[in-house]
């Protein structure tokens, strides 16, 4: 993310601002060539809030009832970059009825009424290119019982919109700003009328995209599984257009959608949500299966990594391990220090999660949530595997830093189960220790046995690791392995202390045990979830010790009770809480 202050950033929204004003000039569409079929999907509790008035965009919420959505005083950028997607249609339309279409049709004309001339905020390709996929999607629904200069105005504004984005895609951050663009390109082209010459070159610009973007394990460079999800769509969205406009999709287009597909299913963990790494929430609902669906692609990865992730997967049981060095370059500002960390899920069950990210509550939650202490792994010292440097300047994110430069793993078959062994040398230069993972899941997913190692292997290793003896008064190097858990989860402190019981809503009983060398506790925690208006508390177990010695090894397990029925009906019902 670029300075929004910065001279590069000033020149973008300078030349927005002009290329917005010069598409007034053009001719109003006609209509539509074809209208496809809408397939983004929304929350119909979002939309039920909506139409009470409760906005909720960003991490915050306005409580205006009968007011409009572009009175709103927006806290922050992101809320007012969220108004101007318009992807709250998708909620309005998941609702469908009277009152619900009354508030998009009365919106969205004030949109044109107000910003349509090329002012305000919406006027970036991303979010003109997310905005026009919602126009285009709900056109018949938003357009039934208008009068015809109101259709004018709609459609006028369509074609303004889709010629300031043909003269501005190549401005959208590369990622997932760029696929935004060229998708709402590409739908709006094939569109509307007098359009079509629009849509080859977006065609050619997405694929070229598609070639650079995403990777031959099918992933992006900032290896956030929810902005993979989010490619992911647009990309299908796109293929699916174009094949019902009897024109053929690019082989690169295609490709990423088939080496996407198997790393999504990675990624996925048993309840259906994604793994949270990196920036990246657990999914939008629904729009993993829809997507995996449309795609009509059945393979899986094969052992191995998918984006720089390990999955061990058995019975109702998925855990996902971060297994790669962390993003690099300008990705770098977005990732997170948690190398070797791992999330477990057990059926409908998050058990052991990271924190998430916090970027919706706020900059210290922001730089909390991307420390190693925010994930279920191993801190040393009080350091995290990777640091977050300096920001440029204030407004900008700060990159990571003296991250892990080699993360060895490998995946095998255990006498058992399935085995994860992996490393990472981000605490080398600090204290001369390596953090060594082992993960060991039994074939019917009833249990993970772990082992985590901190070891001075090479002369020059052990060499630091005495400096740091000395610098501790030969008191050791304090560690802590922590295992964060999802706020539903009822932890408590067992058999006098040495072990931790974790009741699930499901029933199930899950039992976290260690090999009695080091403190075990159970301490407080979050989970950063965005699209809530404050942090959920949670708890964590934490196991905490010092490294004396050249090799530590710290065991731990975290099993089913022997009375946990193999297969549990987990009858218990989620109801939507967005205000909490």
């Amino acid at each position: 993310m670029s300075n929004p202050n910065g001279f590069t950033s000033l020149k973008e929204r300078f030349l927005n601002r002009v290329y917005a004003r010069l598409a007034t000039r053009t001719r109003a569409a006609t209509g539509f060539v074809s209208s496809p079929e809408p397939r983004t999907i929304g929350s119909f509790a979002k939309g039920r809030q909506l139409v009470a008035g409760n906005f909720l965009f960003a991490g915050y919420l306005i409580e205006a009832p009968n007011a409009s959505i572009w009175v709103l005083k927006a806290p922050n950028a992101a809320f007012e970059c969220d108004l101007h997607g318009f992807a709250w249609m998708d909620d309005l339309a998941a609702v469908g009825d009277t009152f619900s279409r009354a508030s998009m049709q009365s919106w969205l004309w004030e949109w044109i009424d107000q910003f349509g001339r090329g002012s305000g905020a919406g006027w970036t390709p991303d979010l003109t290119g997310r905005r026009l996929i919602r126009w285009i999607n709900h056109a018949l629904f938003v357009l039934r019982g208008q009068e015809s200069d109101r259709s004018d105005a709609f459609y006028l504004s369509l074609a303004q919109q889709t010629t300031f984005l043909s003269k501005r895609w190549h401005s959208a951050s590369p990622g997932l700003p760029r696929f935004e663009a060229l998708t709402g390109l590409i739908y709006a082209g094939l569109s509307l009328q007098g359009m079509e010459g629009l849509a080859k070159p977006a065609i050619k610009a997405l694929a070229k995209e598609c070639a650079v973007q995403v990777d031959s394990e099918g992933g992006l460079p900032a290896r956030n599984p929810e902005e993979l999800l989010a490619v992911y769509a647009l990309l299908t969205w796109a293929a699916a257009a174009l094949e019902e406009a009897g024109l053929e999709v690019p082989a690169e287009h295609l490709g990423a959608i088939e080496r996407i597909t198997p790393t999504l299913r990675t990624l996925r963990h048993s309840d259906g949500g994604l793994a949270r790494f990196h920036g990246g929430g657990r999914g939008q609902e629904g729009w993993l299966d829809h997507a995996l669906a449309a795609a009509g692609i059945k393979t899986s990865q094969p052992d191995g990594l998918s984006m720089g992730f390990a999955r061990l997967s058995a019975g109702r049981t998925s855990v996902i391990v971060d297994a790669a060095v962390p993003p690099r370059g300008s990705a770098a500002r977005s990732g997170h220090a948690s190398t070797l960390a791992f999330e477990l899920t057990s059926g409908r069950r998050p058990l052991v999660v990271n924190c998430g990210s916090g970027a919706s509550f706020g900059a210290e939650w922001r730089r909390a949530g991307r420390a190693t202490p925010s994930h279920s792994t191993v801190i040393l010292d009080g350091y995290s595997s990777a640091r977050l440097g300096d920001a440029v300047r204030a407004s900008s994110l700060e990159t990571l830093i003296d991250a892990p430069k080699h993360v060895p793993i490998e995946v095998s078959q255990a006498p058992d189960g399935l085995r994860f062994q992996g490393g990472h040398d981000g605490f080398r230069d600090i204290h001369g220790l390596t953090h060594a993972r082992t993960l060991e899941l039994t074939f019917d997913g009833r249990g993970l046995a772990g082992e985590d190692m901190l070891l001075a292997m090479e002369d020059a290793q052990k060499r630091q690791f005495d400096r740091s003896m000395d610098d501790l008064r030969l008191g050791g190097v304090p560690f802590d392995v922590r295992f964060h858990l999802h706020p539903e989860v009822d932890a408590t402190l067992d058999l006098g202390g040495v072990a931790v019981s974790m009741a699930l809503k499901s029933g199930e009983i899950w039992f976290f045990r260690h090999d009695g060398k080091f403190n075990l506790a159970l301490e407080p925690s979050v989970y950063l979830e965005t699209g809530r208006l404050k942090p959920r508390a949670s708890q964590q177990v934490v196991l905490s010790g010092r490294a004396v010695e050249y090799a530590t090894r710290i065991r731990w397990s975290l099993s089913k009770a022997q009375e946990t029925a193999i297969g549990v009906r987990d009858l218990n019902r989620d109801e939507p809480d967005l205000a909490d």
